[in-house]
């Protein structure tokens, strides 16, 4: 989960912040209460694109009707 933290703060705290996104934390930078930006590991930003791209690439194929399944069928060695 993210955390907020004022741009004030991070701007204070900058070490302390990039410390805590080395250890895996996320952090959601904000100005007058408003969310403005996003400090996160680079690996979570990689997952969410690799996410985004591979649920873009489902919606474009078409749906296939296989009909139904048999319990067999699901648990065929």
């Amino acid at each position: 989960m993210d955390k907020a933290i004022s741009a004030s703060e991070a701007n204070r705290k900058f070490s302390e912040v990039l410390r805590g996104v080395r250890e895996g934390k996320s952090y959601v930078v904000t100005s007058h209460g408003r969310p403005v930006a996003r400090i996160e590991p680079v690996e979570a930003q990689r997952r969410r694109k690799a996410k985004a791209a591979l649920l873009a690439r489902i919606a474009k194929q078409p749906v296939q009707n296989i009909g139904p399944w048999t319990r067999e069928e699901l648990y065929d060695d």
